[in-house]
């Protein structure tokens, strides 16, 4: 059954993705309720800091569920809806005023990597295997997602990902700023807990106060430039190239997009 599933311990309030047999691939009801289990968390004076996984030993979140493609994406209504889900998830580790940290093991592809970009720290073991596979789905991908990206990797690395979708590893997510830390995935475990400690006794209006700055000092295009980029992202999902795309993957089959 794909989930999420919370739990508070130590101070720690923690959101696992859970579809093991799809290595955490998130649906629907999982994108619309992480908004909500970042939020209770957030309103708990127990909690001091957040961190997001995944479950099992093989991945932090997969990607977007594309089983689901055809009937939650295959039409703009659909779209609209699934669209306002997601973005919705997206921001809503910023939302919080507590650190939500991504611990990621293995798998952390298309919306993991989209999810773990938004989250104020990712503690990575190093078995990760990182990609953004949008291109190889005709798909396209919202300013606020890649501005965090450029923010984070800067803007050579942003383009590598996206212009060539391939597959990397824990040490280029750490050279290229994706990550902030990499450790062996037997001392993983040990190094979020240490670290989620060392928040947990730190004074949560200081942490807070310091969140909100940061993020405040990110920059930000004009709405003229964030239209452009809507209007470029909805072209994409209109396309034929998109259809091809989910299609393809579903067949397991190398896509052949034609750009229209």
């Amino acid at each position: 059954m794909a989930e999420l599933i919370t739990k508070k311990e130590n101070g720690i309030g923690w959101v696992i993705f859970s579809n093991v047999p799809k290595l955490n691939a998130m649906t629907y009801d999982m994108w619309a309720a992480f908004p909500k289990a970042l939020a209770d968390f957030d309103a708990d004076p127990d909690v001091r800091v957040i961190v997001t996984a995944g479950d099992g030993e093989k991945a932090y979140v997969s990607g977007a569920d594309i089983s689901q493609f055809e009937k939650n994406r295959g039409t703009a209504d659909a779209q609209a809806v699934y669209n306002a889900a997601t973005a919705e998830a997206y921001l809503a580790p910023g939302r919080c005023s507590k650190p939500v940290i991504a611990k990621i093991r293995g798998v952390c592809i298309g919306g993991g990597l989209g999810l773990a970009a938004m989250c104020d720290l990712r503690i990575a073991a190093d078995d990760g295997v990182f990609r953004m596979p949008a291109a190889r789905l005709g798909l396209g991908y919202g300013y606020d997602g890649l501005r965090r990206l450029v923010e984070l990797m800067g803007q050579a690395n942003t383009a590598d990902i996206f212009f060539s979708a391939r597959k990397f590893n824990s040490a280029d997510a750490l050279h290229m700023g994706f990550v902030n830390k990499v450790v062996p995935v037997a001392e993983l475990d040990k190094a979020v807990a240490d670290y989620c400690k060392m928040i947990a006794e730190n004074a949560p209006l200081t942490v807070a106060a310091a969140k909100y700055t940061i993020a405040n000092m990110s920059f930000q295009a004009d709405k003229a430039v964030q239209d452009k980029v809507q209007a470029m992202v909805d072209t994409c999902f209109a396309s034929a190239d998109y259809k091809e795309g989910r299609t393809a993957f579903m067949e397991k089959r190398t896509p052949d997009f034609k750009g229209k």
